[in-house]
């Protein structure tokens, strides 16, 4: 996947990376500085970039795109602008603030005498009017066009589906086509397609940092295929060793229902796939492939779909996935940060608190701490998980169905079923902030600690802040159950340490 080469025997430009807690942000910072460059990112929570590999070799700025000053600040100095956000599911006016955002951006590069802006935005499809467009599609286009007339050389890269381990497009390839053998499909599954792989979209990202300063346009990025999204999932089957599928389109399904018929299925909630599917209505399919003049296609590229899914399920296979679509915050879910305050004046704080000795080392006890979630568990009453997770999907959240990115290590700022981690002190404490849909805010707390003995104590401490009656009915509704979800979690966490096998290297 690597860029490097692109950027060394050249002086070395200052690249601003918005978006670098998301998918594709997440990945093009590595490849920028294996180019040579030097790299500020814009965070609106700084300490989600500290885990990373990376986090030592950028500077990293707080802020946030609709604000102009924090933006102002962030461009100083800045050769190159990169612009990987959206407000896609925000809200009905995530539009206006798409646009608010963009225009603010163009207007605070080209005062800071920023040389290039380059915008990764959607394929969109010819001949098709743009009030006919999904408001997802429409939206990136338009931000498109705002950029490209701030006055700052814009280039704007346009991509259909992007795939690559951990995009929601293949998660929900990969979902789909795994999970049912015969499906009864929407009737987007005829529409034809130009898939991209991550790696050529991170090859245009880093290489178009270099064009010349008269070039100001808009560039399709695509595949060397074109092919119906049923071909895909044929494909995709045939790659991973699946027996061949049976695919019916019917045309009753709507985008609607379609995006909760996907919901259901795959790790991606119905707020994500709606845009994804209403996308999936036209035909995206590059009308030209410019962007080799000015980044040249190197042997092997771009890659194939056949590849492509090669590529993305060997690291799936090999838990070397680096970002996930779930790296960003989910739209609407909650970011405020746990009180530590004793004295808290926010309202009512209730908490659940547990303790346990461990007859286990301490470096026993965090490996299962570190481990739980995804294909491990919560480690108590899992239908109660399982049933809590289906609520909360069909009511639009998240559910359980996210997973982890590593199946052993995490790090501050990965989405954990329908938790995200808030912090992580490696060998003590993990705190996760759950982004379920709930009348407040919610966060569970794990750490081993050693006690005054020299024996080790695992603690557990679940908080609630209520949001209004709703929150605090709630909180009396499901606290009669704590003892059995939570008593039991923190019994069998300690009885997972013990049976710990003894010799495993450290995980602290």
């Amino acid at each position: 996947m690597t860029a490097q080469g692109q950027g060394h025997g050249r002086e070395p430009l200052r690249c601003l990376v918005t978006g670098a807690t998301g998918y594709i942000g997440g990945r093009l910072v590595p490849e920028l500085l294996a180019a040579g460059h030097r790299v500020r990112c814009l965070a609106r929570s700084p300490e989600r970039l500290r885990d990373h590999p990376w986090a030592g070799e950028v500077e990293v700025a707080r802020g946030d795109v609709t604000d102009a000053a924090s933006i102002a600040e962030a461009m100083r100095d800045v050769d190159v602008a990169y612009y990987l956000v959206h407000a896609l599911g925000s809200g009905r006016d995530f539009e206006e603030t798409d646009r608010r955002a963009a225009r603010i951006f163009g207007e605070r590069a080209r005062a800071a005498g920023v040389r290039r802006i380059v915008y990764l935005g959607g394929l969109t499809p010819p001949g098709v009017p743009e009030r006919e467009l999904s408001p997802h599609l429409r939206s990136r286009a338009e931000v498109g066009r705002i950029l490209l007339d701030s006055g700052v050389p814009t280039t704007v890269l346009r991509a259909a589906v992007v795939i690559g381990s951990g995009s929601v497009s293949f998660e929900m390839l990969r979902y789909l086509t795994e999970r049912l053998p015969v499906m009864i499909t929407p009737s987007w599954v005829r529409t034809r397609i130009q898939p991209v792989a991550v790696r050529d979209v991170l090859r245009a990202l880093v290489g178009s940092a270099r064009m010349p300063e008269d070039v100001n346009r808009a560039f399709d990025i695509g595949g060397p295929e074109v092919l119906t999204y049923r071909e895909m999932m044929i494909r995709y089957a045939a790659v991973a060793g699946l027996p061949r599928r049976i695919i019916v389109p019917v045309p009753v399904l709507t985008p609607r229902l379609s995006s909760h018929w996907v919901g259901l299925v795959t790790p991606v909630p119905a707020s994500i796939a709606r845009p994804l599917t209403e996308s999936l209505r036209h035909e995206v399919v590059c009308r030209e492939h410019d962007i080799a003049r000015y980044v040249p296609d190197p042997p092997g590229h771009p890659v194939g779909f056949d590849e492509a899914v090669r590529l993305a399920l060997r690291r799936v296979r090999d838990a070397e996935v680096v970002t996930r679509w779930s790296s960003a915050s989910l739209p609407g879910a909650p970011s405020d940060p746990l009180p530590t305050d004793p004295d808290w004046a926010g309202g009512s704080l209730y908490t659940d608190c547990r303790e346990v000795s461990v007859p286990a080392s301490r470096e026993s006890l965090w490996r299962v701490i570190e481990g739980v979630g995804g294909d491990n568990g919560w480690y108590s009453f899992p239908l109660a998980w399982a049933v809590r997770g289906w609520l909360d999907r069909l009511v639009g959240g998240v559910g359980l169905r996210r997973g982890r990115r590593d199946a052993a290590r995490l790090r501050v700022g990965d989405s954990l079923d329908f938790w995200r981690v808030e912090e992580i002190e490696p060998g003590r404490l993990l705190r996760l902030r759950a982004e379920m849909r709930l009348p407040g805010l919610a966060w569970l707390e794990m750490s081993a600690e050693t006690d005054g003995t020299g024996g080790t104590r695992y603690r557990q401490r679940a908080l609630f802040h209520p949001h209004g009656l709703l929150g605090q009915a709630y909180w009396w509704s499901v606290s009669p159950f704590h003892a059995v979800v939570f008593g039991g979690m923190a019994r069998n966490i300690a009885r997972a340490a013990a049976a710990e096998a003894p010799g495993r290297t450290s995980a602290a």
